[in-house]
């Protein structure tokens, strides 16, 4: 995945698009309106996005962090919209 190396176009976009969404499904959250559920899906590509980001920045901190993180979105899809 050289194209997802440090300093490159591609892994800049990247973190930009795990700041948003993670922004984003905090405020759809936090709103707690008919769609709100679909803030945990946010937070999921959120997640994913700073997983890879931090194993591309060998920060694994990070990968651990955002995997955590990852697994409660998960729960959270599962319980806001799949039950």
């Amino acid at each position: 995945m050289a194209f997802l190396e440090q300093g490159t176009t591609p892994f800049t976009a990247l973190k930009w698009f795990g700041t948003v969404t993670g922004v984003i499904g905090a405020l759809v959250l936090a709103l707690n309106i008919p769609i709100s559920g679909w803030g945990w899906v946010l937070f999921g590509v959120s997640s994913l996005c700073w997983t890879i980001a931090g194993a591309v920045m060998r920060d694994y901190s990070l990968v651990v962090l955002q995997s955590a993180f990852l697994i409660v979105d998960i729960i959270g899809v599962w319980r806001w919209l799949i039950v």
